[in-house]
């Protein structure tokens, strides 16, 4: 599909439910009003669609953009690339979706590192998402640079920009849901800072408490990994038949002498 007829589609699919939603979450126009379901369809005709992704990124309409997330190739963004669509970014929504494409690609440490220290609000938040998405989605990055991002969070916490408080704590609870090693530390750290306040504006949204999400999450990690399906055994070929009928048969044998 080009460009042109991807934004077509975009626009038919908007409903004017999603387009009073919106603007609640902060989202300003240009928008259609895509219903993620709509987006996620469309992500699996379009998965991998790089330059598309590019192309759609640039309408700066916002359900463009995260169709955009969804079928761009992490993998071959630069980090200058990245970067421009942090600054493009002004809503948590848009955050969220472009934090889940840096933690995907080849850049996500090293970009957490850095947003971490800004007092830009998006930026700062979409840092901590992305360690949330790393500590839940990649076993590769060692415990101890989530212990280093514990202590930022505890001794930075208070004077973090508003939605950045929020993200901070959705990498509390993934670090402490997917990182064993660590959730201990996570309790006593949850323990000590208490309630996270953050002003959702008009939404319903909350920000959870960190200890009994940690548990649930928790506890259903061990559930899926309970009644998960045993592999069945590889079917015999003719061959092994024949091996495992002789083998029997020279058993049998024995046993009668």
């Amino acid at each position: 599909m080009t460009l042109k007829q991807v934004m077509a589609q975009l626009e038919k699919l908007g409903t004017e439910l999603y387009r009073k939603v919106l603007p609640r979450h902060g989202i300003e126009q240009p928008f259609f009003g895509v219903k993620y379901a709509d987006l996620y369809k469309l992500q699996k005709q379009l998965a991998g669609e790089h330059e598309l992704a590019l192309e759609l990124w640039q309408t700066g309409n916002h359900d463009a953009r995260i169709l955009a997330t969804l079928i761009v190739d992490a993998a071959a963004l630069g980090s200058r690339q990245l970067d421009g669509w942090i600054r493009d970014t002004e809503n948590r929504v848009l955050m969220e979706a472009v934090a889940g494409v840096v933690a995907r690609s080849a850049h996500g440490r090293k970009k957490a590192d850095l947003w971490l220290k800004t007092k830009a609000e998006w930026k700062c938040a979409a840092g901590w998402s992305i360690v949330a998405h790393l500590a839940a989605e990649d076993p590769g990055v060692p415990d101890a640079w989530f212990a280093d991002k514990l202590t930022l969070l505890e001794t930075g916490i208070d004077n973090a920009p508003n939605f950045a408080r929020h993200t901070m704590n959705q990498a509390l609870i993934a670090i402490g849901s997917y990182r064993a090693a660590l959730r201990a530390d996570v309790f006593e750290a949850a323990k000590r800072l208490g309630k996270i306040d953050v002003d959702h504006g008009g939404t319903s949204c909350k920000t959870p408490d960190a200890i009994p999400y940690i548990k649930k999450v928790v506890a259903r990690l061990k559930s899926k990994k309970k009644t998960a399906t045993p592999r069945k055994p590889a079917a015999l070929t003719t061959t092994s038949r024949k091996k495992r009928k002789a083998v029997r048969k020279a058993a049998s044998s024995r046993r009668a002498r």
